[in-house]
């Protein structure tokens, strides 16, 4: 699935179309919607990048010790 955001919502985000694809990628890892290997494909970062990332905005990878 493809999904289009306009060239007007862009600008007015004033993000890139990486910047606006990192911060979708967090805001859903955040909201427990996306695991981070998906997350971080969406952010085209790989783990640890995304995971360093998540750390330099205090937030938490929410995995237990049986993930």
């Amino acid at each position: 699935m493809s999904v289009v955001i306009s060239d007007e919502i862009l600008r007015a985000s004033r993000l890139s179309e990486t910047e606006l694809k990192l911060e979708i990628a967090v805001m859903l890892f955040q909201k427990v919607k996306l695991s981070l290997g998906q997350a971080s494909r969406l952010a085209a970062l790989d783990h640890l990048e995304f995971q360093h990332l998540l750390a330099s905005r205090d937030i938490s990878v929410h995995y237990d010790v049986a993930d």
